[in-house]
């Protein structure tokens, strides 16, 4: 844990991140349980509270959770992509960690299906491809829709242009833009194969099943605003939810 780049982050998030590349390096078993704050701090060179605030870290992001009085334990997602996601925000926070590479800039075309579930008038649509990417790993290739309106807000930005890496998600870079903030994400979840460009991007085989996540973001004005259908590599990636009683 050192270098000039390093030196620069907090210790605990130092600590964080190197405890990621532990876990997703195969040092730590699903299950296992992690040395203690004690053994971590003096291993480290780091304080207690500073282990402490590297575990809630990791405890935000799903990749281990802790039990009083026994341990911090990794989850048996281990080194795989996992957000809990329940709001807009969660979608908004995929930014934190992860980047988005353009595979296919934002182009306009004719997709009768895709003008028909955004609910236009038109069949005429923009669309771009790409995908995201965490600790160097590609787990998710998106095509996402915009509206013709929609899709001029952004068309000139340099984050939409092809083979663009840059840390933002679409309704990051809408937003701004938009009259009204997006205020809702209608989502469904299924399985499907991964097709040709899948295969290109993800590096995994035609036909190697993929989850399919599709989601439609209005606004609170009630305009639909994007439609995306994104693949995601079940290998590296756990998608949770948490229910709650009403």
């Amino acid at each position: 844990m050192t270098g000039k780049k390093r030196e620069a982050e907090p210790a605990y998030q130092v600590l964080s991140n190197q405890l990621r590349q532990d876990i997703a390096g195969g040092m730590y078993d699903n299950g296992a349980k992690l040395p203690t704050e004690a053994e971590l701090s003096e291993r480290y060179g780091v304080s207690r509270q500073t282990v402490r605030r590297a575990f809630v870290d990791l405890v935000a992001a799903g990749i281990v959770y802790r039990v009083p009085g026994r341990g911090t334990f990794v989850n048996e997602s281990g080194g795989r992509y996992l957000r809990q996601q329940g709001s807009i925000q969660d979608l908004l926070n995929l930014s934190t960690d992860t980047t988005m590479e353009v595979v296919g800039a934002l182009t306009r075309r004719v997709d009768v299906e895709a003008a028909s579930r955004l609910r236009l008038d038109s069949d005429v649509v923009y669309t771009m491809v790409f995908r995201r990417i965490h600790d160097e790993i590609p787990f998710v290739l998106t095509t996402v829709h915009l509206p013709e309106d929609t899709a001029r807000l952004v068309l000139n930005a340099p984050e939409v242009a092809a083979g663009a890496v840059s840390t933002y998600t679409m309704i990051g870079l809408l937003e701004p833009h938009l009259d009204s903030p997006i205020s809702e994400a209608a989502q469904s979840i299924t399985v499907d194969a991964a097709n040709g460009l899948d295969s290109a991007h993800l590096g995994c085989t035609e036909g190697h099943p993929v989850l399919r996540i599709d989601r439609l973001y209005t606004d609170a004005a009630g305009v639909a605003r994007e439609l995306s259908v994104s693949h995601y590599l079940p290998e590296h990636y756990t998608y949770r939810v948490t229910l709650q009683r009403a």
